[in-house]
């Protein structure tokens, strides 16, 4: 197994109320492109969160955030959430809520051509 298809089912539960929602396989994980732009999705056992990053540091002070450092040095506005800190469904809401909220501000990656 890739990824937790687990937790990208309580991804796509909590995304089905939304029309544009895309499923992408990247990073050897799952990626919830919402609006066309990258927001929330799934590597190994971990939630990866795009979020604002001017709140960051507020957001990896809960419990099992940490930065993503998938290229081995952290990605601002990016972190990764593990099981420790969505296991209690508001915990799990709470890192929905804060993606979907910085996807409406969210830069839309340049298409290449």
């Amino acid at each position: 197994m890739a990824y937790s298809e687990k937790i990208a089912d309580r991804i796509r539960e909590a995304l089905a109320h939304i029309d544009d929602v895309e499923e992408k396989y990247m990073f050897g994980g799952v990626c919830f492109m919402v609006n066309g732009k990258m927001c929330i999705g799934v590597v190994k056992d971990d939630m990866m969160c795009r979020i604002d990053p001017a709140a960051e540091a507020d957001a990896l002070e809960r419990t099992g955030a940490r930065p993503m450092d998938f290229t081995s040095r952290p990605m601002k506005g990016y972190v990764y959430v593990d099981d420790s800190g969505m296991k209690k469904k508001s915990d799990f809401q709470y890192w929905v809520d804060l993606c979907l909220d910085f996807n409406t501000r969210a830069k839309a990656s340049k298409k290449k051509k």
